[in-house]
C-alpha cells in the first residue's frame, strides 16, 4: 500500500469525520437552545392518540409509505428513495470496513451485492438529476446546492462500484479516488442539504407531539363506504 492511499483511507477520513462531528455537535447544541412551547389547548382526539404515540408515529412515518398519499400514489418513487439512502449508508459503512475490517469485504457475494446497490443508486441519481433539470416546477425551486449535492452522491456511488472489490493488486487508483471523495463528502455534508437527516428527529418529534396532543396522530384510516344502488 502506498503512503498516499494509507493517508487518504486513514488520516484523511478521520480528520473529515472529526470535522463533521464537530460541526454537528455545534449545530445540535444550537438547536437545543430553542425549546418549543407547549400546546395551549386541551388534549383532543380518541383514546388511541397521545403526544407519546404521536411522536413514535411521526418518527416511524418514513418507514410507512402507506401513511402518506404521495408515497401511496408514487410507490416506485419511494423505492428509489429507499435504495438511494441505503446506498449512502452502505457507502459510509464501507469506508470504515475497507481499512479496518477488510476481511468482511472478501466474499464475492458481499462486494457484488454492494456493487449492485451502488449501481442502482447511480442510476437513480441520474434519473433524479434529469427530473430536477427538466421539470420546470422543480427546476424553479432548485438551488445550486441541490444540484451539486445530488451530483456528488451520484458520482460517489459510481466511484464506489470500483472500490467495492477492495483488491489492491489491481491498482490503488479506484480506492484513492473513493476515499478522497468520501472525505470531501463528510466535510461538505454539514453545510449542504444532505444534512437534513440531522433535523429529522427534532422536527418529527415536535410535529408528532403536537399532532398527537390534538388527536391527529396516530392516523386512522376509516373504511370507505361501499356505494349503494338505488
Amino acid at each position: 500500500m502506498s503512503e498516499t492511499l494509507n493517508f487518504v483511507e486513514n488520516d484523511l477520513q478521520l480528520m473529515a469525520l472529526g470535522f463533521m462531528a464537530l460541526v454537528y455537535i455545534l449545530r445540535i447544541r444550537w438547536l437545543l437552545k430553542y425549546k418549543a412551547s407547549k400546546d395551549r389547548q386541551a388534549p383532543a382526539g380518541t383514546v388511541g392518540t397521545s403526544s407519546f404515540k404521536g411522536i413514535v408515529y411521526s418518527w416511524a412515518n418514513i418507514a410507512m409509505p402507506w401513511s402518506m398519499e404521495s408515497t401511496r400514489r408514487m410507490f416506485f418513487f419511494y423505492l428509489q428513495f429507499v435504495v438511494f439512502h441505503l446506498a449512502v449508508a452502505a457507502n459510509i459503512t464501507m469506508s470504515f470496513v475497507i481499512p479496518y475490517a477488510p476481511d468482511l469485504m472478501r466474499p464475492t457475494a458481499v462486494y457484488r451485492l454492494l456493487q449492485l446497490l451502488f449501481a442502482a443508486a447511480c442510476v437513480i441519481g441520474c434519473l433524479r438529476m434529469y427530473r430536477r433539470l427538466t421539470n420546470p416546477a422543480i427546476r424553479l425551486i432548485s438551488t445550486p446546492d441541490d444540484i451539486f449535492s445530488l451530483a456528488l452522491l451520484t458520482v460517489w456511488s459510481f466511484a464506489s462500484i470500483f472500490a467495492a472489490p477492495n483488491n489492491y493488486e489491481q491498482g490503488e487508483g479506484a480506492l484513492t479516488t473513493y476515499f478522497i471523495m468520501t472525505a470531501f463528502f463528510l466535510a461538505y455534508v454539514p453545510f449542504s442539504k444532505i444534512s437534513h437527516y440531522l433535523y429529522y428527529p427534532f422536527t418529527r418529534f415536535y410535529f408528532g407531539r403536537t399532532m398527537g396532543h390534538r388527536g391527529v396522530y396516530p392516523m386512522k384510516r376509516s373504511a370507505v363506504p361501499k356505494p349503494t344502488s338505488v
